[in-house]
């Protein structure tokens, strides 16, 4: 198989990425045959995974112009992916030229490819980090250098938590990402979830098992377990709901069906 330019030395190109399937579903262009062929198959039995990401992506940048209208001008993105057209910093610095954004990813293509994007801009930064160790994020140069963390921030954990298991806690992660903020801060969650797939159970099982072939085991966690995450926040309205139903541009019954799985909140530290 042949090395493309954009991906980084040392990766293994055939061994498909969460991060590169995601960005094949929003239709970009950093991902290779091994990726395409893993999201085919898991759109074999949930055929709009497509509108869900879209869903996502949608969700992330009312959430962030939201943060951006509470006076929140920093962003720590975390699991950010690949960046592609319409991401946090270019939203959040259409809505404030004062915006702040670092990104976090532990898929070395995604760190690249967001190094490449990202070059000269100094409002800016990517680290290369994981969720599970948030101490390796909050002491980063990146972090301390372009983030106050005595002022509110944007915390965003948009579609990654449902890539860490039980066993890694991500409870007790997501908490101690909370403890390092300041009062008011908000922390942006989507999460997937079996509630609202417009597929059966067993249907949509096919599409996580999917995921746990290629060793990115994704945990589909109910709304119960999802508001844990947000302990000790107050949740912004309307709450802990489906992607479309989070103060939506556009009327949510024109949105996909599929755009409604997996739930979707915003909540502001005390």
């Amino acid at each position: 198989m042949e090395r493309p330019a954009w991906a980084p030395l040392g990766i293994d190109i055939a061994m498909p990425s969460v991060s590169r399937i995601y960005d094949y579903y929003l239709g970009g262009s950093h991902n290779f045959e091994v990726d395409r062929e893993a999201a085919r198959k898991a759109m074999e039995f949930m055929p709009g995974l497509p509108k869900v990401m879209q869903a996502n992506r949608a969700f992330m940048r009312r959430a962030v112009r939201h943060a951006v209208d509470q006076g929140i001008t920093q962003f720590l993105d975390i699991g950010s992916g690949i960046p592609t057209f319409g991401n946090v910093h270019e939203v959040a610095q259409e809505a404030s030229p004062e915006a702040r954004v670092v990104y976090v990813d532990h898929d070395p293509v995604a760190v690249a490819h967001g190094l490449a994007v990202l070059d000269g801009d100094e409002r800016t930064a990517v680290v290369s980090a994981d969720l599970r160790k948030p101490r390796d994020i909050l002491g980063s140069s990146e972090v301390t250098s372009l983030l106050d963390l005595d002022r509110p921030v944007a915390l965003l954990l948009v579609a990654v938590l449902h890539f860490v298991e039980d066993a890694y806690d991500p409870y007790a992660a997501v908490a101690e990402l909370r403890d390092a903020t300041a009062p008011g801060s908000l922390t942006v969650i989507t999460h997937a979830s079996y509630e609202g797939i417009p597929v059966p159970p067993e249907q949509a099982g096919g599409t996580v098992g999917v995921y746990k072939d290629i060793r990115s085991p994704l945990i589909m966690r109910s709304r119960d377990e999802i508001a844990r995450f947000f302990e000790g926040y107050d949740m912004v309205e309307p709450g802990l709901v489906p992607m479309p139903h989070w103060r939506p541009d556009t009327a949510p019954e024109e949105e996909d069906p599929y755009s409604f799985s997996g739930f979707a909140g915003v909540g502001r530290k005390r």
